[in-house]
């Protein structure tokens, strides 16, 4: 949250950037994770703080990676939207204030929720091998 823009520049790519930093959205279907399937956790790309799991990760059909759950109901903020069409729920990082992407109410149980987050986002950490 204490970097100023000129440092965020420096630190992530232009994507990264555009999303984390200016609340962007990749286009649907392109993204790194969307149909990443291995098993770890997924990180903020701002900050490294750990904020999904694969263990709560689905297709939603929706072109985004999404989740049912955080790893910690910590490590995400929400935030009232009115950019998109309808009003939402926007997710940021708790930690580094980035934008991630929105949740819904139309996820799968036990929460009913879709954290529909973008891939530029995100780094992923695959699980050690026991």
């Amino acid at each position: 949250k204490n970097r100023t823009d000129k440092e965020w520049q420096s630190c992530l790519d232009p994507s990264e950037y555009n999303i984390l930093r200016q609340k962007g959205t990749e286009p649907p279907g392109t993204g790194e994770y969307y149909k990443h399937k291995e098993d770890g956790t997924y990180h903020c790309a701002g900050c490294a703080t750990p904020l999904f799991s694969s263990d709560t990760k689905y297709d939603s059909g929706s072109g985004w990676p999404s989740f049912w759950t955080p790893v910690d109901s910590t490590s995400v903020s929400e935030h009232s939207d009115s950019s998109l069409s309808q009003q939402s729920i926007e997710i940021r990082c708790s930690k580094c204030d980035g934008h991630l992407g929105h949740v819904f109410e139309d996820g799968p149980n036990p929460t009913g929720l879709r954290y529909c987050i973008n891939s530029a986002s995100l780094d992923f950490q695959k699980n050690k091998e026991k």
